[in-house]
């Protein structure tokens, strides 16, 4: 006959169950998502945490605006400063049209602070937001994700909105006519024999460039993300038996150094976003 502590095991959820459970989104179906792909299908999560940060970017960066003195800056006008200067200086090297440079180098400002603060979720404790949803649907099942960009859908949204970028600053810059003749004859040559030849590897460039724009950053923060869940695994493995101390100081020493390490990665990834939108739409503004 089985104990109670054992039948209370036997019920617990499996270290399985708890990943599977966290890296499973809120969408609109309010269910589990489905094992083929269905576009009908919308993230909540993702788009409500998305847009409210992207909300706080804007606040932020209007009120650095709205409160820049000419006097000595306090901490917060000298942080914006320092991104600001930093933004310039690299739209500068990259993008030689100084018209176009007064959209880009914002737009790339905004997108490093946005993506920052959706990479910075990742610093929350695993489960706080999640159990407050659970707490407000008193569903003890109830699927909640807090860092947009450890969907791809967010990552490639992202990416999706530079290639469109892209193409406009194309079509502004060469003309409708002059970008289409670039299709035809880049990189091989302008001979009839190569039009197929060279549209096809400008579709192939264009794709790979927007893929790999959002999987770069999709798989470092999922990445992350399942370290977190793996650490925080083993806090569950000493609250279910009560006696592995070790394990919950391995937790706290382990979720401690890889938070530090963790903060780079947060940094870095924003960074190399922004890097890879101005380096594409600068390249938009040459021709092969």
């Amino acid at each position: 006959m089985a104990t109670g502590h054992e039948e209370a095991a036997a019920q617990a959820p499996k270290a399985g169950d708890y990943i599977v459970h966290h890296l499973t989104h809120f969408n609109s179906t309010g269910h589990k998502q489905a094992d083929i792909i269905d576009f009908s299908v919308i993230n909540v999560d993702t788009l409500f945490y998305s847009v409210t940060l992207g909300l706080i970017t804007v606040f932020l960066l209007w009120l650095a605006a709205r409160k820049a003195t000419s006097g000595v800056p306090g901490r917060f006008q000298a942080a914006v400063e320092f991104m600001v200067e930093m933004v310039s200086d690299q739209a500068k090297g990259i993008i030689h049209s100084a018209e176009s440079r007064k959209y880009v180098a914002p737009l790339a400002l905004t997108v490093f602070v946005w993506v920052f603060l959706m990479n910075a979720m990742d610093f929350l404790p695993l489960d706080v937001l999640p159990n407050i949803w659970q707490a407000i649907t008193g569903d003890h099942h109830a699927y909640m994700r807090v860092v947009p960009t450890a969907d791809l859908n967010a990552t490639l949204g992202m990416s999706i909105g530079v290639l469109l970028l892209c193409i406009y600053y194309n079509v502004k810059i060469k003309g409708f006519g002059g970008w289409v003749h670039e299709l035809f004859t880049a990189p091989f040559g302008s001979h009839p024999v190569l039009y197929p030849i060279n549209f096809a590897m400008q579709l192939i460039e264009f794709a790979a460039k927007t893929i790999s724009h959002g999987m770069r950053l999709f798989g470092n923060m999922y990445a992350g993300e399942l370290v977190f869940m793996l650490i925080a695994l083993m806090g569950a493995a000493w609250s279910a038996d009560g006696t592995g101390v070790a394990l919950w100081i391995g937790q706290v020493l382990a979720g401690s150094v890889w938070a530090i390490f963790h903060i780079l990665i947060v940094v870095l990834q924003a960074f190399i976003f922004m890097m890879l939108t101005l380096v594409y739409i600068g390249q938009a503004h040459e021709g092969h």
